[in-house]
């Protein structure tokens, strides 16, 4: 069974930084596109960043500038780097894997990010 498990979430005061890394397994993770999604209570789930599997990477524009997303495939990990954090940033952060091809789509479990003072 295909896993996602994310870590490193939790709370930061407003200008810190996180880093959140998502770990899979199961899967042929160099041919995924790797994203991370977010969703803050009673908001739909957005789209934050995703790095293709040729690294090519895109970020939504309340991240840009402050977000990095990157990937390790020798580790199967992707990373989230996330730094001068705002009280809006606060949300469950998901890991997503998918790939056009095979038509396959997988979800980590969420971890929240706060960010309060």
């Amino acid at each position: 069974q295909v896993q996602l498990v994310e870590s490193g979430g939790g709370l930061v005061q407003p200008g810190g930084s996180l880093r959140l890394s998502c770990a899979a397994s199961r899967i042929i993770f160099s041919i995924y596109a790797m994203g991370w999604y977010r969703q803050a209570p009673g908001k739909p789930r957005e789209l934050v960043a995703v790095i293709s599997s040729g690294a090519s990477t895109n970020y939504a524009d309340s991240v840009k500038g402050r977000f990095t997303i990157s990937r390790d495939n020798a580790k199967n990990t992707v990373y989230l780097q996330m730094n001068s954090l705002k009280p809006e940033d606060t949300a469950v952060y998901y890991c997503n894997a998918n790939n056009r091809m095979t038509t396959t789509n997988y979800w980590g479990q969420g971890t929240q990010v706060t960010v309060s003072s």
